[in-house]
């Protein structure tokens, strides 16, 4: 039984408490969470040895610990991107398999950071929206896309990969520059891929589905409305990449989803501007 270690800014918080569960069906009982580590306690949540020990797992003291008990490492802290890289510099100087939680990093200085450091002492890293591998964008013809209108909830900051990723994969080709087009209650993007190619996304509030509609140079239309199992096949993925050693995601798309989200940051204060997204060419 392979043993997987948790690092998180804090552990009550939805991933942390489902993925347990998942990687030990996935995986057949073959790999599971035995430690964990975590900076602080949720305010007014569930502290971290109570979580811990609800769920059998050993918390330690420290994140050394946590890398060298731990066969295969997760760095958590999927609303707080802000202390990935603090989370994750020892896991990334380990050698062994690390996912680190969307979304991967703050901005796209720091993603090529993170990435840098997995490369300098061979760790094989990816981080990824589960949204990716929906198996209803899987089944995508990705050949010949001219644009895509994404429509989605939560809000623009912790919720936007999980429509920006599967834009970026879709598209396959480099993000050139974002707009902002949205309002007060509906925050919404342009992202210009060049060449004719272009993507829009929307938050349209709670209860609103993820769902995509497509153009293609043909003139052809699709439009999919995401109703699978994403988080199963998220984490088949993951059990693969803890087996395999081999990231599943590939590191310039990651970069470019973090560059989309930092300069889209950038253009709410400059609604109907573009603003251009460096390092594309």
């Amino acid at each position: 039984m392979k043993k997987i270690g948790f690092i998180d800014y804090y552990l009550d918080e939805f991933h942390a408490d489902k993925y347990p569960a998942w990687i030990e069906q996935a995986s057949g009982g073959e790999m599971q969470v035995k430690y964990a580590y975590a900076i602080k306690d949720k305010e007014n949540g569930v502290t971290n040895r109570d979580w811990c020990d609800s769920r059998g797992i050993e918390l330690l003291d420290s994140i050394e610990e946590v890398v060298r008990l731990s066969d295969y490492l997760i760095v958590l802290s999927p609303d707080h991107p802000e202390f990935h890289e603090e989370l994750s510099r020892l896991p990334l100087q380990s050698g062994k398999p690390t996912y680190i939680d969307k979304t991967f990093a703050p901005d796209r200085a720091t993603a090529v950071k993170l990435f840098e450091l997995a490369r300098l002492y061979g760790t094989p890293m990816y981080s990824t929206s589960a949204l990716r591998f929906a198996e209803e964008y899987a089944a995508v013809d990705r050949s010949g896309i001219a644009a895509i209108s994404s429509w989605g909830p939560g809000r623009f900051e912790n919720y936007s990969i999980h429509q920006i990723e599967p834009i970026v994969h879709l598209m396959g080709s480099r993000p050139k520059r974002v707009m902002y087009t949205g309002t007060p209650a509906a925050a919404s993007f342009m992202i210009d891929f060049g060449g004719g190619k272009q993507a829009n996304i929307h938050h349209l509030g709670r209860g609103c589905p993820f769902a995509l509609g497509l153009t293609y140079e043909s003139g052809e239309c699709a439009f999919i409305k995401q109703e699978s199992d994403f988080f199963a096949a998220f984490t088949r993925k993951l059990v693969s990449f803890f087996e395999s050693g081999k990231p599943v995601v590939d590191p310039k798309e990651t970069i470019d989803v973090i560059a989309i989200i930092e300069y889209g940051g950038l253009a709410v204060q400059r609604p109907f501007e573009w603003v251009e997204i460096p390092g594309q060419d």
